[in-house]
């Protein structure tokens, strides 16, 4: 009973985690500027993978796989947002400027 419930459960997640990563996809795609496309990365795209290891840590009965999950799961919540974070900066360093749509650049004003 309570395996069924776990498959469920992580079939659940895994299609939230496959949604998050589908709309990750499409603003990449869709938005207008790096800026915005390395956020649509690094939030929607950390989720769906997140989710992802989420489901596989509750269908698997094996304590190693589990581990694995979690700590895949806790270095890429904790690298991700740093890593766009980075690219980002170097990108404003670099020159690259953003959508004429952007109102607030908070970061151009600090490199005065």
């Amino acid at each position: 009973m309570i395996v069924e419930i776990a498959y469920y459960i992580g079939a659940i997640l895994l299609l939230i985690g496959a949604l998050f990563s589908v709309v990750a996809a499409i603003g990449i795609l869709r938005l207008p500027d790096l800026y915005t496309r390395m956020h649509a990365a690094s939030k929607t795209g950390t989720m769906g993978a997140g989710l992802t290891f989420v489901a596989i840590a509750v269908v698997a009965f094996d304590g190693p796989v589990i581990l694995r999950a979690l700590v895949g799961f806790i270095f890429l919540i904790l690298t991700a947002p740093v890593g766009a974070h980075l690219l980002a900066r170097a990108a404003c360093l670099a020159g690259y400027k953003p959508s004429e749509l952007t109102e607030i650049n908070e970061y151009e004003e600090s490199m005065k």
